[in-house]
């Protein structure tokens, strides 16, 4: 759009920018400012509340690599996507989890669509409110997916639509998994975990020399068993002092939504989802554990991620444990969420922090 209107009030969004030699967009009003990076599975990199100057997204310490300008080092299918893991947020399909093969194809750690560029198009660019859309298809499978993200000037969360579309002519299961992992100046030990009635299952491993929680565990939330013969309240969250690193997962929810509140910044994070497509959400927590690569004890997030599926063995691991998700052939699937800040929210209630 070589004439678009650089407006510096209300809502606005460009598709003008270059990060690293990346495409940019970036979507704003008053209240929130985001930076998607087009070029790069159109992550979301970066999800800023300006009236506090808080960063939500998590950053590792290596930050935005630009794929196209580097040479791995290796050919190991999980450090490749690692190396350019910048945090935030990626949709991760159709393989979520470890690297495995895919129909015969042979997938890395979580796909391939969030290390490829994206198109762009800016449907609506006004005070009131902005509308962008998102096109990626997968390199090693026939998935394309869209998704659009709106913003409206009175509001500090967006919206999104998503839809994934199986262009093969078989019927096909797949891992669909919304990567999203909180941390920069929001995340701390004065936070709470907020979640609807739900269960809690444990990795059935442990995943790092660090991890404390007890395999196999099952539960109603928020209490966890450990494997010093403890109890963890999951709704606190550790601090990075903690020194842990362990993957839980959440199912049987009554609604699809979660809250994290900062009580010393006194805002929250609150993500909305459609509990019939993603039936689970993953807890990915780095708490100052993970030694060796490819955090080496450095990181510090909380990954609170939507997905089909459970647990990240990846779509064949789903297809044993019978959590894949079918996607018939010239079929569709679709998903409405919503995610950013929630600024009035009794701690009193259970209810979903969006309204209805």
């Amino acid at each position: 759009m070589n004439y678009q209107d650089e407006r510096t009030y209300g809502c606005r969004v460009s598709d003008s920018w270059h990060y690293r030699g990346m495409k940019t967009v970036i979507i704003e009003n008053k209240y929130i400012r985001i930076q998607i990076i087009a070029d790069k599975g159109a992550d979301i990199a970066s999800f800023i509340y300006k009236p506090t100057d808080t960063e939500i997204m998590f950053k590792t310490p290596w930050g935005i690599r630009n794929p196209s300008l580097t040479i791995p080092s290796s050919g190991d299918p999980a450090s490749v996507w690692l190396d350019y893991y910048e945090g935030g947020w990626q949709t991760v399909l159709p393989h979520g989890g470890y690297p495995s093969t895919y129909y015969g194809a042979d997938f890395g750690l979580h796909g391939d669509v969030n290390n490829i560029p994206w198109d762009t198009r800016i449907i609506s660019d006004t005070p009131d409110y902005c509308e962008v859309e998102f096109y990626g298809r997968s390199i090693r499978s026939p998935f394309e997916i869209k998704r659009t993200i709106t913003l409206k000037s009175n509001e500090s969360f967006i919206g999104i639509k998503q839809e994934v579309i199986n262009f093969g002519e078989e019927d096909l299961d797949i891992v669909w998994l919304e990567h999203i992992a909180i941390g920069g100046s929001f995340l701390s030990d004065k936070c709470t975990l907020k979640l609807p009635d739900c269960k809690i299952l444990t990795h059935p491993e442990d995943i790092d020399k660090s991890s404390k929680l007890k395999p196999n565990f099952k539960g109603d939330w928020p209490n966890v068993d450990l494997k010093d013969g403890s109890v963890s309240d999951f709704s606190s969250i550790p601090g990075k002092n903690d020194r842990s690193l362990d993957m839980a997962y959440f199912t049987n929810f009554n609604e699809g939504w979660y809250l994290v509140t900062n009580h010393d910044l006194n805002i929250s994070w609150g993500v909305e989802f459609p509990k019939d497509v993603f039936k689970y959400v993953w807890y990915w927590r780095n708490f100052g554990g993970g030694y060796g690569y490819p955090w080496y004890g450095r990181c510090y997030n909380a990954g609170l991620e939507p997905c089909t599926s459970w647990h990240n063995g990846g779509v064949e691991q789903a297809q044993k444990n019978n959590s894949a998700f079918p996607v018939k052939a010239g079929q569709s699937i679709s998903a409405t969420m919503k995610a950013g800040i929630v600024t009035s929210y009794s701690s009193e209630n259970n209810n979903n922090p969006f309204g209805k």
